[in-house]
């Protein structure tokens, strides 16, 4: 397994002078896009520029479905075949989170870190503490895909069977959408509007705070996986074609991967927290001024 750095991180010493700090800040809020690739069994990280490398690779025949990141920095993988979570830290050493599952998928965390899990075959939707300890949060579901927080903590649930997607205020249930055609992937952007795979149908729909749909794009082959990066850009993992595609805020489409296997679920690695950030602008300010003292 190769593993990499999930924020890399290049400091130009000499000629850069004081803006070396600016250049630092700015580089370090690039965000690397992990993909699972199901039936490859592969975690694969991108840079920003599309360049791919392997993050991690088992031979245990793992089908590697959901992703997320918690605020460390370390990255959950679900895999159905095992029934099992998987945590790999920064530098990629895999441990095991959780087992027992029954067909784990879509994978989120809330703010206070508890990892929530949407149980395909079990039909519930489970959440665990960052020790491990497990609770059922929800249950009855046809067959839960996908899973996403908005920014008031409520928890969104998409039923791939039913066709609806789920609302939960502190545990109570209500019906946010239905009538759609295999929902899968969740996203939220900046402006707080829900971004969902529409999968049989091919669409990418996207809904108002208040529930207002509408298409934002059409003619995919099975739209999975959905993540924005902190540009604002949408990025969907179209596991029938083997792409990953990039959706500007306007919708223009363009190919950010291509020849995967089966792109299943998508997750952006973490921006530095601001004063983590702000450490490294005042170290390379700091390594400027020295440089040209001693000119």
């Amino acid at each position: 397994m190769k593993t990499k750095s999930l924020i890399h991180h290049h400091v130009v010493i000499g000629t850069l002078g004081a803006g070396a700090a600016l250049f630092l800040a700015g580089h370090a809020q690039a965000q690397n896009l992990f993909v699972s690739d199901y039936f490859a069994g592969q975690i694969y990280e991108y840079t920003p520029g599309g360049v791919p490398s392997t993050f991690a690779s088992e031979s245990y025949g793992y089908d590697f479905s959901g992703l997320a990141f918690n605020s460390a920095g370390n990255l959950f993988a679900a895999a159905t075949s095992t029934g099992a979570i998987y945590k790999y830290t920064s530098g990629g050493v895999p441990s095991t989170f959780a087992t027992g599952l029954n067909g784990p998928y879509a994978l989120a965390f809330n703010s206070s870190g508890n990892l929530f899990e949407a149980d395909d075959s079990g039909g519930n939707v489970y959440e665990f503490t960052p020790g491990g300890t497990r609770s059922t949060f929800a249950s009855g579901l046809e067959q839960p895909w996908g899973l996403a927080f908005n920014t008031a903590g409520n928890l969104f649930v998409s039923d791939f069977q039913s066709g609806d997607i789920y609302k939960y205020t502190g545990g109570t249930q209500s019906v946010f959408a239905s009538g759609l055609n295999g929902p899968s992937g969740l996203a939220f952007n900046s402006a707080g509007d829900l971004f969902v795979s529409d999968t049989l149908s091919g669409d990418i729909l996207e809904y108002t705070p208040g529930g207002g749909q509408s298409t934002f794009a059409t003619g995919l082959s099975f739209p999975e996986g959905l993540a924005f990066n902190s540009a604002g850009d949408l990025f969907v993992a179209d596991s029938h074609s083997g792409n990953v595609y990039e959706y500007t805020p306007g919708g223009v489409q363009s190919t950010f991967a291509s020849g995967l296997d089966y792109p299943f679920e998508l997750a952006f690695a973490p921006v530095p927290e601001p004063s983590t950030l702000a450490l490294l602008a005042a170290g390379a300010s700091a390594m400027a001024l020295r440089l040209r003292r001693k000119k």
